[in-house]
């Protein structure tokens, strides 16, 4: 990500009260990656274990945790741990805290989207609000897609290929009883559908407490039309199901992103007006 996009990111997080450390590799460009594997990896590691930091906020998401995820070392994270904040493929981070430690984090908006004005949203506002403890209250609108009903459980998910990639990996994480949450962007929707299969076939989707579908954005076709959109693929998928759903709650690669956190309980409510999903 280039400096002066993170820039007002810095600028806000030091108006709210927090002193800014700036990792190694914010700025620097190797390829498609802002540094080596080893550099992402030694920059990564050094705010994890420092312990005079209280939080990491990553710059952005993109690609490229999957490659150092084995060699990060948790020893001292997990005596001290700290918000690791992000989403897109900042899930896989995330998923193998959860999986392997227990340990929370947030699923929230990064750096570029406090350009703009971003800051004064509810969004960007809820990640303030979760990092002085507030706890996290959401509401909206209902959609025809929904399958009414509440249920209270933790809090899981992220992006849908992460999900679908970590299958098999020592940093998946049991849905059973879970709250799970789905988003994505850029993908074909064959692929969409050909990964929610692969959820289930995997038993992900048979156990759940609840299931929220989040935005499914700046999906493409092929030549010969799939046929669906997404949120109608997923909605098949699911009808063998009588948990709660909801559709078209506000997380993912959009500005409607709200701050979730994963590990953490929270009650949803899917109602035939309102949606609410509320930690508790």
């Amino acid at each position: 990500m280039p400096f002066e996009k993170a820039q007002t990111a810095i600028s806000v997080l030091e108006a709210w009260g927090y002193k800014v450390r700036i990792g190694s590799t914010l700025g620097t460009q190797k390829n498609y990656f802002s540094g080596t594997d080893q550099e992402r990896l030694n920059d990564l590691q050094q705010m994890m274990d420092d312990d005079s930091v209280n939080a990491v906020l990553c710059a952005r998401g993109g690609y490229g945790l999957g490659r150092i995820i084995d060699n990060i070392s948790f020893k001292k994270f997990k005596k001290n741990p700290k918000w690791i904040i992000g989403f897109s493929d900042i899930t896989i981070l995330q998923s193998h805290l959860y999986a392997n430690y227990k340990i929370a984090s947030l699923h929230a908006p990064m750096a570029a989207a406090f350009n703009e004005e971003g800051d004064k949203n509810e969004f960007i506002q809820s990640l303030k609000k979760a990092l002085t403890g507030e706890k996290g209250n959401y509401k909206c609108a209902a959609h025809a897609f929904n399958k009414n009903g509440s249920t209270t459980a933790t809090l899981m998910g992220g992006n849908l290929s992460l999900l679908a990639h970590l299958i098999g990996t020592v940093s998946d994480t049991s849905t059973k009883n879970k709250i799970l949450f789905i988003e994505d962007v850029g993908e074909y929707i064959y692929n969409i559908d050909r990964m929610m299969y692969q959820l289930e076939r995997s038993g992900k989707l048979e156990n759940l407490a609840g299931l929220i579908v989040g935005g499914f954005t700046e999906m493409k076709d092929t030549t010969v039309p799939f046929g669906q959109t997404a949120e109608e693929s997923i909605k098949d998928i699911l009808k063998k199901y009588n948990y709660p759903v909801c559709f078209g709650f506000p997380v993912g690669h959009i500005k409607e992103n709200y701050a979730l956190k994963i590990g953490l309980k929270y009650e949803l409510n899917v109602g035939g007006r309102i949606v609410e999903l509320k930690e508790v």
